[in-house]
């Protein structure tokens, strides 16, 4: 949804509120969720294979899909294809890589939020990090990751009570007045956590206090958008393990309306536009998490590739597997619920 609000908000100060609102949680939330799925993940062939399978190769497959697109789209014929230089929305799949990798290590520091916490303030004032695999975004993010890290079953419980649920409604709607206030003001760039405060033009000391009160709002909003997650099964639960499908599918359409200067016309930029835009954005990603749409590019997202890896280092039989991963999914309410959650089902999200 963010993306399709982005080019509106120029013109639509409720468009530029929604964003920030969105924009300060959506990531954030779908980051906690990879987290809590990667804690088992311990350095074994077999986790090795299904973060190659499931991370690496999508990762190169869609940054070359990308670059490719924006040739084509943008009649770029220039645009490089680099995979140290993640183009659009594939640095998500590069820093699960390497955030993953890193999940043994979380996993025995005995302090490991404060310490990704001080690992994020510092990457926010050191605007010499560089580009490479988009290693701000990596770091910055990092907290949330880790956070996911130290969740169990039992926090995803207590926000999806009742007293958390009404709570969650006053918040939801002060989150959204504070939005509508800053929306003037606030550079939105803050959000993406790819550049440095001083990259920003903002003095060294704002990306410290920027951090740790992004940081803070987006673990309330969270806790807030899991609390009314439903912990059963609904006709959308199938949609969630089409999440990452969506996430990266999308953006060919994002994109593709900014190359193709949808935008352009005037109408869009008036509230019944606006709303037409909405429901579009929200049909359309609704679709690209269906299961049809899950099995046409599930070569890409999930490719078994048995070829590329020696017979001890290939996982136990796929039927055990299936069905123990069903039976901790029928004790965890957390991953039946979760749409972010779910997505770990493609082997992406989840160790």
């Amino acid at each position: 949804m963010g993306h399709a609000w982005e080019p509106l908000r120029g013109e639509s100060r409720a468009a530029a509120a929604l964003y920030i609102a969105v924009y300060t949680f959506h990531m954030p939330a779908f980051i906690v969720i990879s987290g809590y799925f990667s804690r088992s993940f311990d350095g074994s062939p077999k986790r090795i294979r299904r973060l190659v399978t499931g991370v690496a190769v999508p990762y190169v497959v869609f940054e070359v899909a990308y670059s490719l697109f924006k040739r084509w789209a943008d009649d770029d014929p220039a645009h490089p294809i680099s995979l140290l230089d993640p183009w659009y929305l594939t640095w998500f799949l590069g820093a699960l890589f390497i955030w993953r990798l890193t999940t043994p290590l979380w996993r025995i520091v005995r302090w490991p939020l404060p310490i990704a916490l001080a690992i994020a303030v510092l990457a926010s004032v050191s605007p010499d990090i560089g580009d490479d695999l988009d290693l701000q975004r990596v770091l910055q993010f990092l907290p949330f990751f880790v956070l996911g890290l130290c969740l169990g079953p039992e926090h995803f419980r207590r926000v999806r009570r009742r007293s958390a649920r009404l709570l969650a409604l006053p918040v939801l709607a002060g989150a959204l007045a504070v939005a509508y206030w800053a929306a003037p003001q606030m550079n939105a760039a803050w959000f993406y956590r790819r550049d440095s405060a001083q990259e920003l033009a903002a003095p060294g000391w704002t990306g410290a206090v920027m951090t740790l009160a992004l940081f803070g709002c987006s673990v309330v909003l969270v806790a807030c958008f899991l609390a009314w997650v439903p912990g059963r099964t609904m006709w959308f639960t199938a949609l969630g393990a089409g999440t990452l499908y969506g996430y990266l599918l999308h953006g060919f359409l994002a994109k593709g309306s900014r190359f193709w200067h949808w935008y352009d016309h005037g109408w869009v930029h008036g509230p019944a536009g606006e709303i037409a835009v909405t429901v579009f954005a929200a049909a359309v990603i609704t679709l690209l998490c269906t299961p049809p749409v899950q099995r046409v590019f599930r070569f890409a997202m999930e490719p078994r590739m048995e070829w590329a890896f020696k017979r001890d280092a290939a996982e136990p039989d796929r039927r055990a597997d299936t069905a123990g991963r069903r039976a901790r999914e029928a004790q965890d309410p957390a991953a039946a619920g979760t749409p972010s959650g779910a997505a770990g089902g493609a082997g992406t999200a989840k160790g």
